[in-house]
C-alpha cells in the first residue's frame, strides 16, 4: 500500500507543470493538411504498390542505423494507411507491438509491406513487415490495432 501511494504521488502533476502545459500552443492542421512532423516521419519513403488491404513501400536510410522509434513510427503510419477507408473518419492507434529482429545499416534499402489482418466494426488489425530489400532479412515486424469511432461516413458540417 505504501509503494502504491509513492507511485501515485510521483504521477501527480504540480501546479507549475499544469500551468506550463496550459500555455502550450498547438497549431491547428486542417483535414488533409500536413504537419512538419508528418513530413519528417515519411521523408524517404517511396510507395511502390497499393491494393485494397496492402501497401508496399521502400525506404532508403541515409543517416546510419534506423532507430527503433523510427521503425515504430513507420509501423504506425503504414499500418494506418492500409486500414484507411476513404470517406470515413481516421483511425486512432490503440496498440502497437513490434518485434525487432535486426538493424538497418547505412545505405540499406528497406521494403515495407503492410496488410490488413481483419476489421470488425470500428476495430482494425494490420501487420507491417520491414525487410532488407537486398538480403531479404526481416528487420522488424509490427502488429497494429486501430479504432475508428464513427463507422459511417463523415458527417457534413
Amino acid at each position: 500500500m505504501e509503494t502504491e501511494k509513492k507511485v501515485n504521488k510521483s504521477l501527480d502533476v504540480t501546479e507549475d507543470e499544469s500551468e506550463a502545459v496550459s500555455r502550450l500552443v498547438v497549431p491547428f492542421i486542417p483535414p488533409g493538411g500536413v504537419s512538419f512532423y508528418d513530413a519528417f516521419v515519411v521523408r524517404g519513403i517511396r510507395v511502390n504498390r497499393v491494393e485494397p488491404g496492402l501497401v508496399v513501400c521502400t525506404l532508403k536510410d541515409r543517416s546510419g542505423n534506423l532507430a527503433n522509434g523510427a521503425i515504430a513510427n513507420l509501423v504506425d503510419i503504414v499500418g494506418a494507411a492500409v486500414a484507411y477507408v476513404p470517406g470515413q473518419s481516421l483511425n486512432v492507434s490503440v496498440d502497437i507491438s513490434i518485434s525487432y529482429m535486426s538493424t538497418a545499416k547505412l545505405q540499406d534499402e528497406l521494403e515495407i509491406t503492410s496488410r490488413m489482418l481483419g476489421r470488425v466494426g470500428g476495430c482494425s488489425g494490420t501487420i507491417v513487415i520491414l525487410r532488407n530489400k537486398t538480403t531479404g532479412e526481416i528487420i522488424a515486424e509490427g502488429r497494429h490495432s486501430l479504432f475508428r469511432s464513427h463507422v459511417g461516413p463523415i458527417p457534413k458540417l
